[in-house]
């Protein structure tokens, strides 16, 4: 499946709408509006450089809430609009979605604009968020989004790292019950932005007490997607979550092989960071989305995210065995953005079973795969190296 594709025309009709759906939904006085920016530009610094000043019940102030609703929402949609399509999930009728850190239930507002086969199908979202406010606000988006839909949300109360979630017995049966999917967007970079850059003990723990908990609410058959913001940290736990999960479940997403990832984060031997994320241009999102973000001094001309969707793991099975004088095509996902390389040829850095990988070729057929791809690579004889990043030099099939 092709990661990050454009929008199709009716998935970008709605986000379109978006904005003033919201506004329906959620009046705002015309004598707020004029600080809405910088209430957008607030928020975001307390999401960001002011973590540390931010209270638990932050989206509780209205101000705030509507900051939210107005701006992180609706980009939040785009980005996962642009990702969803082209994941390899697969749900059927009475399955359930268990969505961690829900806000005000964008994954399953997401899931039910981009993928349009799923809409008719009885579908139950337990949106699990220690907010009061932004849930309502979100069964309340939901409703105005998908009036009539067979989804039925179940909105819990709660703090679920803690296991303290309200709602009832029915509530706490729900959860118990295991879900198809479990999902955790924009949640765990909050545990691990405080632990210190060269503490790489704690860091790591982090994201095994990550796995732990999502293990613990799936079940075998369970598939489990965390998307984090792309910065180096999160590229970092996305890898080291990962290999905590890969007892259990194995990586389909962006993985294209289940070996040791190529691209843990940190600082590599070379002193420069790779980390597992991507990048794409959001010349497609909603036009008042953009003329907010560039009032608020954040103007976004590209998002960018890193992400793991992992499923239930396989009965073993005996390696295929290959001749030695063949040539087999390998599957690479592409990470990187194009750039130039001696003798007038392009590159783009890849992920493959056999580690890092450079994909080398002329600037049209380089630029024709973008980040995201998954391509199939023929590697020249002799394990040919970039002497400056070491990756394994390969062609495009």
């Amino acid at each position: 499946m092709c990661l990050f594709a454009r929008l199709n025309p009716e998935t970008r009709r709605i986000l379109d709408g978006i904005p003033a759906l919201i506004d329906k939904t959620f009046p705002l006085p015309g004598r707020f509006r004029s600080a809405l920016p910088a209430d957008v530009a607030e928020l975001s610094r307390l999401l960001t450089s002011g973590r540390g000043e931010r209270s638990l019940s932050y989206l509780g102030r209205p101000n705030l809430l509507s900051a939210y609703l107005r701006y992180f929402l609706p980009w939040n949609l785009y980005r996962l609009c642009r990702l969803l399509p082209g994941l390899p999930i697969s749900l059927a009728a009475n399955n359930a979605v268990t969505d961690l850190g829900c806000g005000p239930l964008t994954f399953c507002a997401a899931l039910w604009i981009s993928r349009p086969d799923l809409r008719n199908i009885p579908l139950e979202f337990r949106c699990v968020d220690r907010s009061g406010p932004a849930l309502e606000a979100g069964k309340k988006f939901f409703s105005a989004l998908a009036g009539g839909s067979p989804w039925k949300t179940i909105i819990v109360k709660g703090d679920f790292s803690a296991g303290a979630v309200s709602g009832g017995r029915g509530t706490a049966f729900a959860l118990k019950r295991k879900p198809a999917l479990v999902c955790a967007v924009n949640v765990f970079n909050e545990n691990y932005d405080g632990i210190a850059q060269r503490n790489t003990e704690d860091f790591a723990r982090s994201a095994k007490v990550a796995a732990r908990l999502l293990d613990g609410f799936a079940g075998a058959g369970t598939s489990v997607l965390v998307v984090e913001p792309g910065v180096p940290r999160s590229g970092q736990f996305i890898s080291l979550l990962r290999e905590a999960l890969i007892e259990h479940k194995r990586p389909l997403s962006p993985c294209p092989h289940e070996e040791a990832c190529p691209f843990p984060g940190g600082v590599s031997r070379t002193g420069k960071n790779r980390w597992c994320h991507f990048a794409f241009e959001t010349d497609d999102a909603p036009r008042p989305l953009h003329r907010l973000s560039a009032l608020a001094g954040i103007p976004k001309e590209r998002a960018v995210l890193s992400f793991l969707l992992a499923g239930p793991a396989l009965p073993s099975a005996p390696a295929p065995v290959i001749a030695q004088s063949a040539a087999p095509e390998t599957p690479v996902r592409l990470i990187s953005g194009a750039f130039p390389l001696p003798d007038r040829r392009f590159g783009r850095y890849g992920c493959s079973k056999r580690g890092l990988v450079l994909i080398a070729g002329e600037k049209k057929t380089i630029e024709a795969s973008a980040s995201g791809s998954l391509i199939k690579a023929v590697f020249p004889p002799g394990e040919q190296r970039d002497p400056k990043s070491k990756a394994l030099m390969a062609l495009i099939s």
